[in-house]
């Protein structure tokens, strides 16, 4: 597969991505936005300061200038690009994948993000050229900047006091171990933290806490340490699990519906954004309170193309990412934490009690698989269930928006390609377990394969 995916770049290094290409990004990104400064941020992974410094080298030698915000989260180098003077810019990263990949998350100016539509696809084509500065072209400059005070200053104004919750953060040993302390010193939550050093090798665990394997340690010291809540983050910190004082995971959508409540509170009438694969009491609960419910594909481009179009205050996908209008419609972790905070500083109940309404449905959550024909998978799903040949007859809507969504009175089921891997991806919801576990043995019987 290319290393240009549907809204970011990632691959192994040095085999797929390498400072060769790097160049030719930097390079390419500034034809592309006939770009007079760029921002340019970088990650913890051991290939993250050569790649970057080889991004900038193809950027200044088309005589663009650059502004090298240096080590940071993906959340912070957002604010660098929104918050600065700039053209658009990117940081080196690879999000939660394992220490040998690398890759980069772009943006236009005001940390508007590009998709393989919007720009990707066209960087691609341009990497597979030459890309010779222009005769007479005099090299861009280099200046650096930190981002860390306003960054803190940014994030601190939606904080509320939080005095005598406890709570517990994972940080993974990425970026969010630089980020967490920055925010949370001083703000009166008495915190401890997992594995804060940041390190590329990922020693403890990987940095991905959408696997339960890596939210282990987490879910053990918040029982162990008597605290109220727990975060885990991921490798740039851009998504972050919950966990409850019980150490349970709380699903990604269940926040969503929690958070929309919030922003619902002071705007009546918003557009909510969240994913497809979200439970149906996330739209249940936005309607309730007085918002209205969009369903977008997945991906961070998609999501944010649609709060900017709608004005909406707040977006969730059940990955873990978590969008906020007032942070550049820009994914945060550490924001999404500040926001579970002053619910739980509010409503004064355990966390686990506050969530408790919301957990209506059963779900699979999201299973992966293994198929040698993902399309014609997919066209077999669609032609039983969505031409009413199953046992459950027509179905109550049907969409393509993102693979197929099939709904019926009593269950739904989203079926999608990846578009980072391989896979095929079904996501399953009913109103009883019995039910959830009938029909995720018939849908996962006609999808074959192999799990993933």
């Amino acid at each position: 597969m290319s290393v240009f995916k549907a809204y970011d770049i990632r691959g192994v290094y040095p085999g797929e991505i390498d400072e060769k290409l790097a160049w030719k990004i930097g390079a390419g990104l500034v034809k592309l936005l006939s770009a007079k400064k760029l921002v340019v941020g970088r990650d913890m992974r051991k290939s993250a300061p050569s790649i970057q410094k080889a991004v900038i080298d193809g950027i200044t030698a088309h005589g663009c200038d650059v502004i090298d915000i240096g080590l940071v989260s993906t959340p912070m180098a957002y604010f660098g690009i929104g918050s600065l003077a700039s053209d658009g810019g990117l940081t080196t990263t690879a999000s939660h994948n394992p220490p040998q990949y690398i890759g980069a998350k772009i943006c236009r100016a005001g940390a508007v993000p590009m998709s393989k539509d919007t720009g990707i696809g066209e960087l691609e084509r341009m990497a597979k050229g030459e890309l010779p500065p222009p005769p007479g072209t005099k090299r861009g400059g280099v200046t650096t900047f930190d981002v860390c005070a306003g960054y803190q200053k940014q994030l601190r104004r939606f904080m509320q006091p939080w005095n005598g919750i406890k709570a517990v953060i994972d940080t993974a040993n990425g970026m969010g171990g630089l980020e967490v302390p920055l925010v949370l010193d001083g703000s009166g939550l008495d915190w401890s933290g997992l594995f804060l050093e940041v390190d590329g090798n990922f020693p403890n665990h990987e940095a991905n806490p959408l696997k339960d394997e890596n939210i282990v340690d987490i879910r053990r010291e918040v029982v162990a340490r008597k605290a109220a809540v727990g975060f885990a983050y991921d490798g740039d910190a851009d998504r972050c699990c919950v966990i409850d004082e019980l150490g349970e995971r709380i699903g990604a959508d269940l926040i969503t519906a929690l958070l929309a409540r919030e922003f619902l509170r002071v705007e009546k009438g918003a557009a909510i954004v969240y994913d497809l694969r979200a439970s149906r009491v996330v739209a249940e609960e936005i309607t309730a309170h007085g918002g209205r419910p969009l369903r977008e594909r997945v991906g961070h481009s998609f999501i944010k193309a649609t709060m900017r179009r709608e004005n909406s205050p707040f977006a969730g996908e059940l990955s873990g990412h978590f969008y906020f209008r007032d942070h550049y419609f820009s994914d945060c972790g550490t924001l999404a934490m500040v926001h579970v905070l002053n619910v739980m500083a509010r409503e004064k109940r355990p966390l686990s009690q506050i969530v408790a309404p919301l957990r209506k449905y059963p779900s699979t959550g999201e299973v992966n698989f293994e198929v040698q024909d993902a399309d014609a998978k997919l066209a077999e799903l669609r032609d039983i269930y969505a031409k009413g040949k199953s046992a459950a007859g027509a179905p109550t809507s049907y969409d393509e928006l993102d693979g197929i969504s099939i709904a019926f009175p009593d269950f739904w089921f989203n079926v999608r390609k990846s578009n980072t891997e391989p896979l095929l991806r079904l996501m399953l919801e009913a109103r009883t377990p019995a039910l959830l576990a009938a029909k995720q043995a018939e849908i996962v019987k006609l999808i074959g394969g192999r799990p993933h």
